[in-house]
């Protein structure tokens, strides 16, 4: 059975750079959302152009699960719960989508280091 994680956009960017400590996931089943699509696309965009940014948008697109309106409100609460620590509304959605569909949220940011359902990669 293949492993299924929802990758983050820093997830998604170290697995296009190729870095050491994310080669494991490389051949796990990848989940994201529209969102995270976005993020990367933009940081691609900006560092190496459209043509780059067009590809991996369009290669991790069939990859992407639905977004509904309850999972941005749940995933809002959550930012503001989270304030202090200074969270995305980007992650908090994905943090979210992760536990509502029972996959491991799979990141390198340090926000959620310690936090349930993680499975957290520098």
């Amino acid at each position: 059975m293949e492993l299924e994680f929802f990758f983050d956009t820093y997830a998604l960017i170290e697995i296009i750079k190729g870095g050491k400590n994310y080669y494991p996931y490389s051949k796990c089943k990848i989940k994201t959302s529209r969102l995270n699509l976005m993020e990367l696309h933009y940081i691609l965009l900006r560092d190496f152009g459209k043509e780059i940014a067009n590809k991996y948008y369009n290669f991790f697109l069939p990859s992407i699960i639905p977004l509904n309106d309850e999972s941005i409100k749940i995933a809002s609460a959550m930012k503001l719960k989270m304030r202090k620590k200074k969270v995305s509304h980007v992650d908090c959605i994905g943090y979210y989508l992760a536990k509502m569909y029972g996959l491991k949220f799979l990141t390198g940011d340090k926000e959620f280091e310690n936090l349930q359902n993680v499975e957290f990669v520098k």
